[in-house]
């Protein structure tokens, strides 16, 4: 067997050197040959490809966060190599999604042990970006820009971030054209969901399965003391759900206009300042490496042999 690493560095501030050096022993006690890229910035993608077409390897492993799968995932868009995921970001939202083994060097061992490979949707925004997780825009988004501009990290600078952004909050009008129906709303944010919950473990939409060939669109139009406390119990118990403060729209294609430019962010990344947006689905765009503790996959493959 071989394996390519795909390796961010400096993803969540979290070191990945002990990783790699448990991961080396670990191939080296079983004679599984493996090959390290860091990613640097500069022409990442295109290494990336030239150095699979060269290696070729039987499986690629995601070593990072959310924006590290991503990348890696997008890399791998147009190939046939399986991904398997290493939770070593700051919050591995969507590993938390596929029921990645939260020890990196266990999830290692269930990407070298596993069969089950399947495919797994991204979405496409304005032909341009994607995003494998969720995206919005609005109060979300504006958090987020605020904390990415902070040089301190933490639950703290961002729980700072959350309640100063929230006394300045304001609905704004949107329209959705989605299943061949036109809605238009006042809300306070918008989600871009691929899956069903933040990286804080806060679920915005409790229909999410990024596997499943379709996304959500979800509309929140009120926030208040009472839905911001069933946010976060939801984070623990998702009978807490605040079904009423939105609405979700399940598509595999959807238009959305603003009233003006407003700022999108993608997978924990800002974007940029949008009046339009298109999105859609890419159904199974890669092929991802998982086992049947994976939910997701063992609810739409009810037979799977156990």
């Amino acid at each position: 067997m071989k394996l390519f690493f795909i390796v961010n560095p400096v993803s969540g501030g979290v070191n990945k050197e002990p990783f790699l050096k448990a991961a080396k022993s670990l191939c080296h006690t079983y004679h599984i040959q493996y090959k390290v890229f860091k990613t640097t910035g500069k022409n990442d993608e295109e290494t990336v490809k030239k150095q699979l077409s060269e290696y070729k390897p039987d499986k690629v492993l995601s070593v990072g966060g959310d924006g590290t799968t991503l990348f890696s995932a997008l890399a791998l868009m147009d190939s046939k190599y399986p991904i398997g995921i290493i939770p070593l970001g700051s919050a591995n939202g969507m590993a938390t999604e596929l029921y990645v083994n939260p020890q990196p060097i266990e999830a290692l061992k269930d990407v070298i042990m596993s069969n089950i490979e399947t495919g797994l949707d991204i979405l496409k925004v304005n032909d341009k970006y994607h995003t494998a997780h969720i995206g919005d825009v609005g109060v979300n988004a504006q958090i987020v820009k605020a904390y990415e501009n902070d040089s301190k990290r933490g639950m703290a600078i961002y729980a700072k971030y959350f309640l100063d952004k929230l006394t300045q909050v304001k609905p704004f009008p949107i329209t959705v054209r989605a299943n061949n129906k036109v809605y238009n709303e006042m809300i306070f944010m918008v989600g871009i969901c691929n899956s069903r919950k933040y990286g804080t473990g806060i679920p915005i939409n409790i229909k999410g399965n990024p596997m499943d060939g379709k996304f959500e669109i979800v509309l929140i139009k009120s926030i208040n003391a009472n839905s911001l406390i069933k946010a976060g119990l939801s984070k623990f118990d998702e009978s807490f759900f605040d079904s009423q403060s939105g609405m979700v729209l399940e598509t595999e294609y959807a238009e959305i206009e603003f009233d003006k430019p407003r700022l999108l962010q993608l997978d924990g990344e800002i974007i940029g300042k949008f009046k339009e947006l298109k999105i859609e689905i890419l159904k199974g765009a890669v092929n991802l490496i998982t086992t049947n503790k994976n939910l997701n996959f063992t609810s739409l493959h009810k037979n799977t042999s156990k």
